[in-house]
This record gives C-alpha cells, structure tokens and sequence, in this order.
C-alpha cells in the first residue's frame, strides 16, 4: 500500500484557514483514497475573522459569529488542537502539546508555517499590568465587558478622581486596528451615556496616541487625515508623534508631557512575527520572520521586492503575519505587510503552490496589485481609498461592511453577520455587559468557602 503523504499546516489564522480550505478541495481526492492526509494545528479549535473584532468589541456582530469553527469548516482535515512547540525539519518532525496530557511528536512530509503574529510590546512601565490588546475573541469580549462597566462603575461612584478614571479611554497605536477599535467603541460610548442620566457625555474623554505623524496610513494621506479630523469633531484627542513613557498603575504618561488616569489602555502599537518561530531550525530574518521566496517556499538569500528564489528549504512554506515575503507591486514596500488582505491572497498562491508540488507542475509567484484599503470608524462612518476611487462617511462604511462580508468564509457565517447588521440597524446599541463571565468559577468556588460570592466577583475588568 502506498505510504501516507501528511502535509501539516501550522496556524489557522487567514493563511492556514484559506491554505487548508483551498487544499482539502485540490487534494480531495488523494484524502479520500488514503493517499494524502492534511493536518491543521492551532491551540483554538476556531479561525478568528480578525477585521471583525472592533465590531465584536462593540457590539455590532455576535462574537460567535466572527469565528469559524475549524471541524464544521475543514471536514476532509485532520484538526489537533493544541500549540506546535518546536519543528525539527530536518528530521521532518515537530512536538505537539495538546490541551491535556503530554506533549506528542508527528512526523510529516511537507510543512506550511503559518502561526501569525501577535501584540509586539515594549518596555513600557506598567504596560503589561494595565493594557489589552485586540487580537483575539476573547480580547475583544473582555474589552467590551470592561468597557461598558465603566459607566456602571462612574454611574454608582460619589468619588470624582474614580469617575473621571472611569470614563478616561486610551488606545495606543492609530493602524487599523487601534483606529477602527477607537471609532467602534467611541461610538459605542457616546450612546451608551445617554442611558446614565447622572452622567454627560462631555465627562468621556478618548485619547488615541501614534508615534508616527499620521493616522491610518493604508488607506493613503488624504483619507488618513480626514479620519483624524471626524474623529477630532467627535471629541478623540489625537496626539501624533507621541509615545506612552509609562502607565504604571493606570497614571498615563505620554512622551509629551500630558498626564492622566485610566482604567482602559488599548494597545495596538504593531505586531510582531509568533514567537514559535524561535522553535525551529528553518531560517528567520532579521525582523523574526520566517525567510520566504515570491513562491512562498520558506528560502535563504531571497532579495527584498523581486523574483529570486534564493536556497529553498524543500517541503518548508510559509506565508502572512509570520513570514518575510518580497512585495513585487508597485506599492512602495520591500516586503509585504502584515495585513488580512496579504494573507488571504498569498494562501491562495500557497495552496495552488503545494499542489502543484504534489502533481509535478511548475510553481507561481505570489504577484498582486495595491488594490487600497477600507477602515470603519463607528456606525455610518469610515474611510476607503481602492483602486484610486476615493470615498468617506457612509458610503465608504458600506464598502468597508461589504467587502468583508464578501471575505468571512461560508454562506452560514455571511448570514448570521448580516442578519447581525439587519437587526442592529433596525434595533438600540445592546448595552449589557455580562462581566460574570470573566470571574468564571469564583462565586461557586467562594460559596463553597463560606465567602460572600459578590466580593469574590467584584473585580472582573
């Protein structure tokens, strides 16, 4: 009997989601003789659709239905779930460490890493104490529950430094993620305090702080500086050229000498490749990022923005947030940003590339046109620059929506995030905060104590 090809892929964000998918039709018939078996690896046994989280955190789209279930969506897969430790590929091995139970090692022909990226911080006093980031499910829920407790918490309180610490809100970072996460939840808190009679809106203060000298540089200079000044008229202090010095214990100190209290630090200051890379022998760049050709074979000695193939590391590929890829278009970058729209187009190449592979067909670059990009900033508002046609307010908000409705894998899933949409337009802001879920087991574990359960629970945010 013919041995068993296992081609294992690493991740199950945009890159191994959409290499999966595309894979498990190319190959569909080598998986259902036997011949072939394809193995997805992620510690979430979901794909997380990451452009929908600032809508998640604020209520727009159920947070059930910014995720795709992995099993449900990948069924001619193999899914494990659980953390790849370290990859030996020169022994075509790599450890698994699954939930529970120990560590377990598979063996496999070919390897496509693709763990992605995650919050880069820096050493920032009191930084990873107080602040959040937006890269998951479970951070975008936390941060809508933390959210709105704060106007429960500035509602109930008779102590003016508390209130205003309450209703103080800081992102750091003015990419998509920070201003889209800032015009989401600044949206959110404007009508949300309509609800609090004892509170005024004017008591709400956003800061956003970027440390280059403008905001939302994807979607060019003309529609970045036009998000800056709509979110100024709605009352964000946007501070450009500006870092956080320290934020020890909430007390904010920015680079520019502005001084205040928080409850709420939304980083979002960049990205930086997965630190499971460290775990491998395959080469890694100078940034941390896996060493790739235009091919999306993982290569030494490929040239920033052109063809060269360079030393392929045979059956070792690689591609998005986690992956050093030369940019050939005519967009001014050497390599290829770590953006949702170059993940998803290169696991299209990437999974045509590995079959190719397999059927002994020549393989083809990675080649794509800056097509521009879409940012929402909050219910009828956002900013989009694609194809040179430039739009703002709410026609820019609906090509933002629809394009990523387009994007979101399975007909179910587009659904339920548009019946989402049909519902809130028609309906209020949703305004309850379920905080009770972050304190999990404690009121039972304090009931069973003989302790008061409320005051194991009181902290949740």
């Amino acid at each position: 009997m013919e041995p068993v090809k296992r081609i294992v892929v690493i991740g199950a964000g945009h890159v191994g989601f959409y290499v999966a998918e595309r894979l498990s039709k190319l190959l569909k018939g080598d998986i259902k003789r036997g011949q072939v078996e394809l193995m997805v690896i992620d510690p979430n046994q979901h794909m997380t659709y990451q452009p929908f989280l600032p809508e998640a955190a604020a209520g727009s789209i159920s947070p059930r239905h910014g995720v795709v279930p992995l099993r449900q969506a990948l069924k001619l897969c193999t899914i494990i779930t659980g953390a790849v430790t370290e990859v030996k590929h020169a022994e075509r091995k790599l450890m698994v460490q699954p939930f529970a139970g120990p560590a377990r090692e598979i063996e496999y022909d070919e390897v496509v890493v693709a763990p992605g990226s995650v919050s880069r911080p820096l050493p920032i006093p009191g930084l990873a104490d107080t602040a959040i980031g937006i890269k998951s499910m479970g951070e975008a829920i936390w941060l809508r529950n933390h959210v709105l407790q704060r106007f429960d918490i500035a509602a109930s309180t008779e102590d003016p430094d508390v209130r205003r610490k309450a209703l103080t809100f800081l992102t750091v970072g003015g990419g998509f993620a920070g201003a889209e996460t800032l015009g989401e939840l600044e949206d959110l808190t404007a009508n949300i305090v309509k609800n609090y009679p004892m509170l005024d809106a004017s008591e709400i203060k956003w800061y956003l702080v970027e440390y280059a000298n403008k905001i939302l540089p994807e979607v060019g200079p003309e529609m970045g500086a036009y998000a800056a000044r709509e979110l100024t008229k709605r009352g964000v202090d946007i501070r450009l050229g500006t870092t956080l010095k320290s934020c020890e214990g909430g007390h904010v100190i920015l680079t520019d000498g502005e001084e205040f209290d928080t409850d709420t630090i939304i980083w979002t200051a960049g990205v930086m490749p997965h630190p499971m890379l460290k775990q491998t022998d395959l080469p890694i760049g100078p940034r941390g990022h896996l060493e790739c050709n235009t091919r999306l074979q993982v290569a030494t000695g490929v040239e920033a923005g052109k063809h060269t193939i360079g030393e392929v590391v045979e059956g070792a590929w690689g591609a998005g947030d986690s992956a050093q890829v030369p940019d050939t278009s005519d967009f001014p970058m050497d390599w290829c940003t770590p953006s949702a729209q170059h993940a998803v187009r290169q696991a299209a190449t990437l999974a045509e590339n590995v079959y190719r592979n397999h059927v002994g067909r020549e393989l083809k670059p990675y080649e794509h046109k800056y097509i521009g990009s879409v940012a929402g900033l909050g219910l009828y508002k956002g900013v989009a620059n694609t194809y040179g046609f430039k739009a703002k307010g709410l026609l820019a908000w609906l090509m933002h929506r629809g394009y990523h409705l387009s994007r979101v894998p399975g007909t179910g899933r587009k659904g339920r995030v548009l019946a989402d949409w049909i519902v809130g337009f028609f309906t209020k802001r949703e305004m309850v905060q379920l905080g009770e879920i972050q304190a999990g087991r404690e009121p039972f574990e304090a009931i069973a104590a003989g302790t008061d359960p409320a005051r194991a629970a009181k902290s949740v945010g």
